[in-house]
């Protein structure tokens, strides 16, 4: 099959999760010593990562988070407050363990698979994964990004990228980003994609002066209404207004579903490459976990579109996958839970008390992890 026939194979053959072993697991929640519904969204993570593996109990041991490094030739526009050489110092950073995801995924014993798939540079960075696919996209305030069928391979990227995960054992996989003025794109794609408001979905991002920012928003409605993306077909509109990096993420969400592997969602950009991947199978949602709240102003309208709501509030707006080492840590707490707790019978507990909340099932709230 070529790239194309690939990505339309995947999309296509995503399955449902298994609800029978969902059920199964809420029923040994429900069994645990404790009172219903008492460890929360610890309960709900573990339930869910049943429904994605089939099996009852969990272990997450091997971890990795696929960051994807690419330019956006928005920048030019003057709508990023770092330079654009960051983009390639920062990817190169990556592999020096001197970034933030760098750092906080070493302490959580967690692999960093970098791939360049548009850094604006010549040759090979080192310790990436060249996957280039050329040397940053288009300036959207001019022109679409890239062709629809650079999208399809940035897409067939990320359905690889997770592929290679499966085949090297990964438990979980988080999906990050480094790219100089892609929360301009982001913005661009979630503003087409759902037709709201520019002013709700574009923030400052790493941080502009009022004037930038003003430019920044200017520059997102310009670049939708001059490229017109289809918000019927998810694809057309990362295209035209999307990135490489936003491309590549897709595919990751997409094909950790396909390939049955829990995967978590960073900040804001991450998520708008996850509500893409709904976009194309509603059965994305049952394979994705959220990790932290991002501070930036889009990222709770992403989210609400995908139906669902971090597990963690700290204040933090980086990217890079910096919030997936973070959540990895909840998420094993939650197999934990799920593997070793007493059930009432083991710990010599008669439960019947819990009969008419466990009728009622008044415990359990829709906390959408």
């Amino acid at each position: 099959m070529n790239h194309r026939e690939v990505v339309e194979n995947v999309i296509k053959n995503i399955d449902e999760i298994d609800y029978k072993a969902k059920e199964e697991a809420r029923r040994r929640v429900d069994s645990l010593a404790k009172p219903l519904g008492s460890l929360g969204k610890l309960e709900d993570i573990a339930v869910k990562l049943s429904g994605v593996t089939g099996k009852i109990k969990n272990k997450i041991e091997k971890k990795c988070i696929v960051i994807f490094s690419a330019d956006n030739g928005v920048v030019e526009e003057g709508i990023a407050s770092a330079p654009q050489y960051v983009t390639l110092a920062q990817t190169i950073n990556f592999s020096k363990g001197l970034t933030g995801v760098a750092v906080l995924a070493k302490e959580n014993n967690t692999d960093l698979l970098v791939v360049d798939i548009g850094v604006d540079c010549e040759g090979e960075i080192p310790e990436a994964i060249n996957r280039k696919i050329r040397r940053g996209t288009n300036n959207i305030a001019k022109e679409a990004a890239m062709t629809y069928d650079e999208c399809v391979e940035g897409i067939y990227i990320g359905i690889d990228m997770a592929r290679e995960a499966k085949k090297k054992g990964y438990d979980i996989i988080g999906v990050g980003e480094m790219g100089i003025g892609n929360t301009t794109t982001s913005s661009s794609v979630l503003a087409a994609l759902i037709n709201c408001e520019i002013e709700d979905v574009v923030g400052k991002g790493a941080g502009l002066t009022d004037e930038a920012f003003d430019k920044k928003k200017q520059v997102v409605r310009k670049a939708i209404e001059l490229n017109k993306p289809n918000p019927n077909d998810p694809i057309d509109v990362v295209a035209k207004v999307g990135g490489f990096d936003l491309a590549g993420m897709v595919g990751v969400f997409l094909g950790a579903s396909y390939y049955k592997i829990p995967v978590v969602i960073d900040g804001f950009i991450s998520a708008v490459a996850a509500l893409i991947a709904t976009k194309l199978n509603k059965f994305v949602k049952d394979y994705l976990i959220s990790s932290h709240c991002s501070k930036e102003i889009g990222y709770n309208i992403a989210m609400d579109n995908i139906g669902l709501e971090p597990m963690l509030n700290l204040d933090m707006r980086l990217g890079e996958g910096s919030g997936c080492p973070i959540a990895f840590s909840v998420v094993q707490y939650a197999c934990a839970m799920m593997n070793n707790m007493a059930t009432f019978s083991e710990a010599e507990i008669d439960p019947s008390y819990l009969e008419e909340v466990k009728d009622k099932k008044s415990y359990i709230v829709d906390r959408r992890i």
